[in-house]
């Protein structure tokens, strides 16, 4: 490059792009002329023998040629064959002949026009490397400017400037892809660059823009902006996709830290309240400025705010439980069970207007779905007109996944300690009957009896058939004390369910029953004892029910099992309307079928019957498992 460089130095130098004035070549060649006279003149002084060589002017023709064209070069030609003649000719004195001195100037005439034409081609060389290291150094300036802005745009105005500087402009425009700017120049030029597999490049210039200008810019120019400006659309690409993906890592980052740091206040039993709390204020750090909130739905068709908060992150207290009616988006999820997205400004219902009056535009719900049945939503609402962007739904959906399970390991957590606490209860009830049947029943007649014994064994024993009756009475009092001991212990095990399984203790309680039972009984041999118990209990409890609340015509009970569980089912025709959190009795068999790792629901809806369903596994439960819970069942699905 440093050779290439001093070679373009020296042709500058000796081929000027434009010559100097043609008087300033007219004096120089007469001192030329002169000077070369002169020189052959000594040379002939000193040596008188030799004869002067026309062809030193030969030097002075070329040189003069060179640097101001062929036309002073042909007249420096002409006359130096006059001046050669002239002076070093004999005889003394101009005496031109056709013979000698016209082919003298004809030969001078053509080295000058070879000379010339030499000369203008090496000069248009010059001019064409002079122009090529000055695009170079163009491209290399507008790359720089280009490359050297973070954002695209920017760096094509910067290189638009520059070309428009460099080339005398007075605007330029650098467009790729679809975009144009051509009605904002007036009378533009469009300049096409590129092939068309790629995005085109368009160098856009005033329309009185010089040819030699445009085909610089299209020809030589071109291709190398092209390049740059595909380097720079590509760079961009890049660095928006590293963005991206730096962007989606830190939420990522920042979604699993928030579900972290809400999973360990569940793994530590913190309370709901502050669960839901800590729920919705990670939800407003993923969505800073938004609404945020956890609904839940109610049996009674109407939905309560668990934990809502503002855009500014603040708790919303005592928010009123409202009914489920109009066009929104809780009313939606009910019914399609799927995320929806809502305008407030167009939603209908209590619910809308509660919302439209805290100054909500849009809204976009996700349904809270824990343990296969919908719990609530999970809701983010702008307070800005424009839609929310599609990315918030899917870490909406991500977090709300989560969150259900969060809600099923809270609800689970809490039912297990509720029933741990109902069966300690029911334990210290259960013994303080025993402990109550036993003083009121057999404590009492082996007291009597003891006594009885006692006042024989002081009296006389002469009179025997007063003995026998002593005896006979006390054989009595004995075979009561058995019996009460025996319906006492069966009320604690069935006694039955040891001889001949569940089977023959199904019927027994369906015998017994005031209510008649249509009994279906699907069990080959004998179950686990804890399952037996598990079953006899469920059936007799919902018997007694149905006698009690039902006001039932007719009951069903069915039990089917496998090797790996038992089914079984109680229906009544009765009122329905049935409670599963209202009373001990299906709380306790609740507790007694997910003790044994199985699951309970009732179906109960009002003047359509009951029914009671359970399923218990036969395996022994893993006590390390979580509680299984089945979620209360609507009256239509």
């Amino acid at each position: 490059m440093t050779v290439t460089n001093g070679v373009r130095r020296r042709l500058t130098a000796w081929l000027p792009t434009t010559p100097p004035p043609l008087l300033v070549g007219v004096a120089v060649a007469a001192v030329v002329v002169v000077a070369e006279t002169v020189m052959l003149s000594t040379l002939h002084a000193v040596d008188p023998q030799s004869q002067p060589n026309a062809a030193v002017y030969v030097l002075g023709v070329v040189a003069l040629t060179t640097v101001w064209g062929a036309r002073l070069g042909v007249g420096v030609a002409l006359a130096s064959a006059v001046v050669f003649n002239l002076v070093h000719v004999p005889p003394s004195g101009l005496h031109l002949s056709l013979a000698q001195d016209v082919p003298r100037a004809v030969i001078f005439a053509i080295v000058a026009l070879a000379s010339g034409g030499l000369a203008d081609l090496a000069r248009e060389r010059a001019v064409e490397a002079q122009q090529r290291a000055a695009e170079a150094d163009i491209a290399a300036e507008v790359a720089r400017q280009i490359l050297g802005q973070d954002e695209l745009p920017s760096g094509l105005q910067a290189g638009a400037r520059c070309l428009a500087t460099r080339f005398g402009l007075p605007r330029v425009s650098i467009e790729v892809g679809d975009a144009s700017t051509v009605d904002r120049i007036a009378g533009a030029t469009v300049l096409e660059l590129g092939a068309r597999e790629r995005p085109v490049v368009r160098l856009v210039v005033p329309g009185t823009t010089p040819p030699a200008t445009l085909d610089r810019l299209r020809d030589r120019l071109g291709p190398a902006l092209e390049e740059i400006v595909h380097t720079a659309v590509e760079r961009q690409e890049l660095i928006g996709t590293l963005r991206a993906s730096q962007q989606a890592t830190q939420t990522l980052l920042a979604e699993q830290a928030a579900l972290k740091r809400v999973a360990t206040m569940v793994a530590t039993g913190g309370p709901s309240a502050e669960v839901f709390a800590a729920v919705t204020a990670e939800l407003h750090c993923l969505f800073p400025g938004f609404h945020t909130a956890l609904l839940r739905y109610e049996p009674d068709r109407t939905v309560t705010a668990i934990s809502e908060r503002d855009k500014s992150g603040q708790l919303l207290y005592n928010q009123p439980r409202l009914p489920i009616a109009g066009e929104n988006i809780v009313g939606t999820i009910l019914r399609t069970h799927s995320t929806a997205r809502i305008d407030y400004d167009t939603a209908t219902g209590p619910i809308a207007r509660e919302l439209q009056a805290r100054g909500l535009h849009r809204g976009l719900g996700v349904p809270i779905v824990v343990d296969g049945e919908l719990w609530g939503v999970t809701l983010v609402m702008s307070y800005e007109p424009e839609p929310i962007p599609d990315a918030a739904e899917r870490r909406l959906l991500a977090f709300t996944e989560l969150v259900s399970t969060m809600i099923a390991n809270t609800e689970n957590r809490a039912r297990l300690i509720a029933s741990r606490v109902r069966l300690v209860t029911a334990a210290d009830d259960a013994r303080r009957r025993i402990e109550r049947d036993l003083h009121d029943g057999p404590q009492q007649r082996i007291v009597a009896l003891a006594l009885r014994l006692r006042i024989a064994e002081d009296s006389t024993l002469d009179d025997l058939p007063a003995a026998r009756r002593l005896v006979s009475e006390t054989v009595r009092n004995l075979t009561e004390i058995h019996e009460c001991m025996t319906d006492l212990a069966r009320g604690i095990h069935p006694a039955l369910l040891s001889q001949g399984g569940i089977c023959p203790m199904l019927r027994t309680l369906a015998r017994r029953s005031v209510v008649p039972v249509d009994l279906r009984l699907q069990v080959a041999g004998r179950l686990p004892e804890r399952v037996e118990v598990a079953v006899y209990y469920v059936v007799s409890e919902a018997l007694t029910n149905i006698v009690k609340h039902a006001r039932a015509s007719v009951a069903c009970v069915t039990v089917n099992a496998d090797a790996r569980r038992v089914w079984l089912a109680v229906c009544d025709d009765g009122i329905g309307g049935a409670k599963p959190d209202g009373g001990t009795g299906l709380v306790g068999l609740r507790d007694r079928v997910e003790a044994l790792g199985g699951r309970f629901g009732i179906v109960s809806p009002p003047a359509q019957g009951t029914t009671l369903s359970a399923e218990i596994p036969l395996a022994e439960p893993d006590s390390s498992a979580a509680v299984t819970v089945l979620p209360l069942v609507s009256s239509r699905g």
